[in-house]
């Protein structure tokens, strides 16, 4: 027989598991059959704490708390985590949102998964060598792709080109 104290008890232990799954820490969430892989030490020797919140943990900085933001210079934006180049400043945009963003990554540098937290459904990008998350792709950008891949500076570092 169910009774008032066994319904309450199944609906708190359901919660706890559905939290328990929704909040586990994405750096154990995250798998994948990545070219770099490193233990949560070094990765948090590699990283400043920032950025392993950000590329380990999927966090996120302030808008409009990055120089990268705003940098107009020729060059390459590649991984904080491994220093693969991602996307090229030729593909860079004002979006106005705080953060850096770009219409389109170089060739085989990012992928993407469903993120599904904060009870939204979003695509998630990451970098292809080491998975680090870098922010998300949204279908509000110019063309010619109609992309906005919205990344957090702290996942990236900037090489000026040549010259």
């Amino acid at each position: 027989m169910m009774t008032r104290r066994t319904t309450l008890s199944l609906g708190i232990a359901a919660a706890a598991v559905w939290a328990a799954a929704r909040f586990t820490p994405k750096s154990q969430a995250q798998g994948g059959p990545f070219e770099l892989t490193l233990s949560e030490a070094e990765w948090r020797k590699r990283l400043t704490p920032q950025q392993y919140e950000i590329l380990r943990d999927h966090g996120t900085e302030y808008a409009f708390s990055s120089p990268l933001d705003k940098e107009k210079r020729a060059g390459t934006f590649a991984c904080a985590g491994c220093d693969l180049p991602l996307f090229s400043s030729e593909t860079k945009f004002e979006s106005g949102t705080g953060w850096p963003s770009f219409w389109k990554p170089l060739d085989n540098a990012v992928g993407t998964r469903e993120d599904r937290s904060y009870g939204m459904r979003r695509t998630e990008a990451h970098c292809r060598r080491c998975g680090g998350h870098l922010g998300h792709v949204f279908e509000d950008g110019p063309p010619p792709t109609g992309l906005r891949y919205c990344m957090n500076g702290l996942a990236l570092t900037f090489h000026p080109a040549a010259g």
